[in-house]
C-alpha cells in the first residue's frame, strides 16, 4: 500500500520550509509545475532538512500526544562482519532463563549457587590461557578475590584495579564473578581486585555498594588515587558509577580512571533500547525479565529512581575519565549512551566503544575471540592512559 500524501489546499513557493515540513518540499512543487524557483527551492529544502527537528511550523504542529510506533516483525541475520566465534554467541537462541521471575532472596540464592558451581569449574582453563594466578583474601572485613599477572610491566608496578562483578544484584557470588577480573588482568597487566560483595538473601540494598566502598577506602590508605582504577560489567558498572557517587559524598578522591561496561544506569526502564532491542538481546531479552525482577529483590522496596540505584540520575560532575563498553544489540545500549552523555556534559572525559551485533556483556564472554581481545584491549590502553597521571 502507497503512502497517502495529505492534501493542501494552497501552496506558497515563499514558504517551501513550513511546506516542507509536511510534504517534503521538492517532489510537491515539481508535481504541481513550479519551475521558476526551483534552484532557491532546492537550497531551501536542503538546508531544512538538516534543521527539522528546530523547524517552529514543525513543532507547533505536533500537539497532539504522539504515539508508539508499530514495527512489523523483522529478521535479524547474523552479522558477517565478525568472528565465527562471535557469530555463534550472536545467533543463539534467547536465553531460556530469561523471563525467570523469582521474588525472594532465598530463591534467587539457589539459582545462583547452581551457576556458580558450573562458572567456577571452568575459570582454571581460564586463568592458564591468561597466565593469571588468584588469592583468596579479605580487606577491610570484605571477601575478595586478587587476580595476578605472570607478567606486571613496570609502570603497572605501583597500579591496581578494583572490579565488582555483575548479576543484577543477585548472581555471580564468590570465584564466579572473577571472570571479567581474570580477562583485565591478562589482558591488560595490571593485580586486579575482585570484590565479592554481599547480596540476597544475606544482605540488600545497598550492602552491595557499602562492600566495594570499605575495599575502595582501604586500597586509598596505600596508594595514591590517580595509580588506581575501577572497573565492572553490567550491575558492575551501574556499581562503578554508584561508588563514584558516594566517594563525593564522603569526600574522597576520584580514581584515576573508571571502566563501567553496559551499566545498568537506570532500574526505572527509561531508555530507547529497552524497546529497540527487546528480544533482539539474547543474554537479558526484556525489560521485564530476570534482572529486573532480581533488582527489585535487592531493592527490597528502595526508590529505585535513586541514583545509589540508578545512577544516571546522579551528579556526575567531577567524575574520573570514563570508557564504556556496549553492543549495538544490548538491551542497555540507552542506559550506556546516557551514561556517555551525561559525563560530556558535565565536561568529563570519556569514551564510547559499541561492538558490532552484540548483545549483553557478549564482549567479555570468551576470552579466546578476537572481540574480547579488542575490547579489554580498549580498556586496558585507557587505563594505560590515564592512571598515575
Amino acid at each position: 500500500m502507497q503512502r497517502q500524501r495529505p492534501r493542501l489546499a494552497a501552496i506558497d513557493p515563499d514558504n517551501a520550509l513550513a511546506l516542507m515540513t509536511v510534504t517534503g518540499g521538492r517532489t510537491v512543487y515539481e508535481q504541481r509545475g513550479i519551475q521558476g524557483r526551483m534552484t532557491t527551492l532546492r537550497k531551501i529544502t536542503i538546508y531544512g532538512a538538516a534543521t527539522l527537528a528546530t523547524v517552529p511550523v514543525f513543532a507547533q504542529a505536533n500537539t497532539a500526544p504522539l504515539a508508539p510506533r508499530q514495527i512489523p516483525a523483522i529478521t535479524l541475520p547474523v552479522p558477517t562482519d565478525v568472528s565465527p566465534g562471535m557469530q555463534t554467541i550472536i545467533g543463539a537462541p534467547l536465553n531460556p532463563a530469561w523471563n525467570i521471575l523469582w521474588k525472594t532472596g532465598e530463591e534467587w540464592r539457589a539459582a545462583a549457587d547452581k551457576q556458580a558451581a558450573q562458572t567456577v569449574a571452568n575459570l582454571p582453563a581460564m586463568r592458564e590461557r591468561m597466565h593469571v594466578k588468584v588469592e583468596a583474601a579479605r580487606i577491610a572485613g570484605v571477601k575478595v578475590y586478587i587476580e595476578t599477572p605472570d607478567v606486571i610491566p613496570p609502570e603497572h608496578k605501583d597500579k591496581v584495579l578494583i572490579q565488582v562483578h555483575g548479576g543484577c544484584y543477585v548472581l555471580f557470588p564468590g570465584e564466579s564473578g572473577t571472570s571479567e577480573a581474570i580477562m583485565m588482568a591478562g589482558f591488560g597487566h595490571y593485580k586486579v581486585i575482585a570484590v565479592d560483595y554481599r547480596m540476597p538473601p544475606e544482605a540488600y540494598f545497598p550492602a552491595a555498594l557499602d562492600d566495594a566502598m570499605k575495599v575502595y577506602a582501604e586500597v586509598l590508605k596505600t596508594m595514591k588515587p590517580e595509580n588506581l582504577g575501577v572497573l565492572g560489567t553490567s550491575a558492575g558498572g551501574a556499581l562503578v558509577l554508584e561508588m563514584m557517587l558516594r566517594a563525593k559524598q564522603l569526600g574522597l578522591p576520584m580514581p584515576g580512571a573508571i571502566a563501567p561496561s553496559t551499566p545498568m544506569s537506570d532500574v526505572t526502564k527509561v531508555g530507547d533500547s529497552f524497546y529497540t532491542n527487546e528480544r533482539v538481546d539474547n543474554v537479558l531479552v526484556s525489560r521485564d525479565g530476570f534482572c529486573d525482577a532480581a533488582t527489585k529483590v535487592y531493592a527490597q522496596g528502595h526508590d529505585l529512581k535513586d541514583p545509589l540505584l540508578s545512577p544516571v540520575y546522579g551528579d556526575m560532575n567531577g567524575f574520573p575519565p570514563t570508557i564504556l563498553t556496549t553492543g549495538t544489540r544490548d538491551l542497555l545500549l540507552s542506559n550506556t549512551v546516557r551514561v556517555h552523555r551525561k559525563l560530556r556534559k558535565a565536561g568529563v572525559e570519556a569514551e564510547l566503544e559499541i561492538y558490532e551485533g552484540q548483545s549483553h556483556a557478549q564482549f567479555s564472554r570468551d576470552d579466546r575471540l578476537p572481540e574480547t581481545k579488542e575490547a579489554f584491549g580498549e580498556i586496558a590502553a585507557f587505563f594505560d592512559k590515564h592512571l598515575g597521571r
